[in-house]
């Protein structure tokens, strides 16, 4: 008898363990970039090993870089499992490239208080900023540019069967949207006060992915946080503009203390890993070479300041190429966020005085006068003990010494030591 229960309850409870889904969630918080397409494609391949139903991405972005941006999208289209983009929570946004995310998603998801658009690529900035500020049409580089992300987002909502007007608009007018008019106007599927609420709306829809209807089942799903490794944690790091800065002013420092005090190794240790990890950065990221080349002329004049009486104009040029150059050096319409002001006027005094007052003391160290060695006894008083057939004995540092001298001393005279050569003094009689 208690093996036919046990049976009628092992044909129960297997089935309803059997069904339990698995949801992978990712979350992609700010500036899109290299470490958001790793980030992305690592949380793939960990849903894909999980045997996860679905993915579910929490977004809140300001934008980022486009190729990025490219690299991602790839991912969700091409994705086995069903992707659903989630703006969250209140508040948060999906900006520029986070639109773009939102629309090549197999499902369109935000909460309340949230919105997205902007998509105009922001790669324009530097073109427009170069063309005739009076010019009524735009050139035939900026038309190339527009037309391109148009035809790409169109292609997205075409996929998605979403909204392609209101997506071209968001392009070539750079619109943006509340989530209530998107799900009016059908630029997005849902909207949710919250994942819990989500999840019940998403349970029961079908979803093409990969030319396939796939039924979500939400319904006690198992929702798996997907965290990412320490590399895709440490490119997030250095790829911040503001981490990037101060590698790269670190890096500076350390190099140039090094060449001005050759052997003291730690600096130069420091600078050199700096610099590496700097140009690793910048290499993921683009920047301005004018702005790089700025800060280096500001550094110049910084410590030219300090050989050269210029009445504090080479220090104040300094300061200012200095601060420009930080300014040019990131792209914060490019980049979604750029150096933060408050730190570069800090590095900027922080340069200015570190070049005036800490360089000036150590130019000052070295021409203090020798206390120690050899070059120590030049210019030290005698006084003359003896004459002898070689020349003369005398006194110095309580220590007798023998020396040679173009005039005639006596004995007892107080004499000026004018150079050392071997064990034998060069001295000259004091003039009175």
């Amino acid at each position: 008898m208690m093996k036919r229960l046990l049976f009628l309850l092992l044909i129960t409870v297997l089935p309803l363990i059997a069904s339990t889904s698995t949801i992978m969630k990712l979350e992609i918080k700010g500036t899109i970039g290299p470490a958001s397409s790793s980030y992305l494609k690592e949380g793939m391949a960990a849903a894909v090993n999980e045997n996860a139903q679905m993915m579910l991405i929490e977004l809140d972005t300001p934008g980022g870089l486009s190729t990025s941006m490219r690299e991602m999208i790839q991912e969700i289209t091409n994705s086995s499992l069903p992707v659903i983009t989630y703006v969250s929570p209140k508040g948060a946004r999906a900006a520029s490239a986070g639109t773009y995310l939102l629309y090549a998603s197999h499902v369109a998801a935000m909460a309340p208080g949230t919105n997205l658009g902007a998509a105009t690529p922001v790669s324009l900035m530097p073109v427009q900023k170069m063309t005739d500020l009076n010019a009524s049409s735009p050139s035939a580089l900026e038309k190339k540019v527009i037309n391109d992300a148009m035809g790409y987002i169109k292609s997205l909502a075409e996929l998605n069967e979403r909204n392609i007007s209101w997506a071209m608009e968001a392009v070539k007018e750079a619109k943006s949207i509340s989530a209530k008019d998107a799900l009016r106007y059908g630029v997005i599927d849902l909207m949710a006060e919250d994942s819990n609420e989500l999840l019940n709306k998403l349970e029961g829809r079908s979803v093409r992915v990969s030319g396939k209807n796939i039924i979500l089942k939400t319904e006690g799903a198992v929702i798996l946080t997907f965290e990412a490794d320490w590399k895709t944690q440490f490119l997030s790091i250095i790829t911040d503009p503001n981490i990037a800065y101060i590698l790269l002013i670190i890096a500076i420092y350390g190099i140039f203390f090094e060449l001005m005090n050759p052997g003291a190794i730690f600096p130069g240790v420091i600078g050199v890993i700096s610099g590496v990890i700097a140009l690793y950065a910048l290499n993921m990221i683009p920047f301005n070479y004018a702005g790089l080349l700025l800060m280096i002329l500001g550094i110049a004049f910084m410590i030219a300041e300090v050989f050269i009486a210029g009445f504090g104009i080479l220090g104040i040029g300094g300061v200012v190429a200095f601060a420009f150059g930080s300014l040019l050096l990131f792209d914060a319409d490019t980049l979604g966020s750029g150096v933060s002001i408050p730190l570069i006027i800090a590095f900027s005094l922080v340069s200015l005085g570190f070049f005036i007052f800490v360089l000036q003391f150590l130019v000052r160290s070295r021409s203090v006068k020798v206390v120690t060695g050899v070059d120590e006894m030049v210019g030290v008083i005698a006084e003359v003990l003896e004459s002898t057939e070689k020349g003369y004995r005398v006194r110095c540092h309580s220590e007798i010494w023998y020396a040679e001298s173009n005039s005639v001393l006596e004995i007892g005279q107080k004499v000026r030591v004018e150079s050392l050569l071997g064990l034998v003094l060069h001295v000259n009689p004091i003039k009175e």
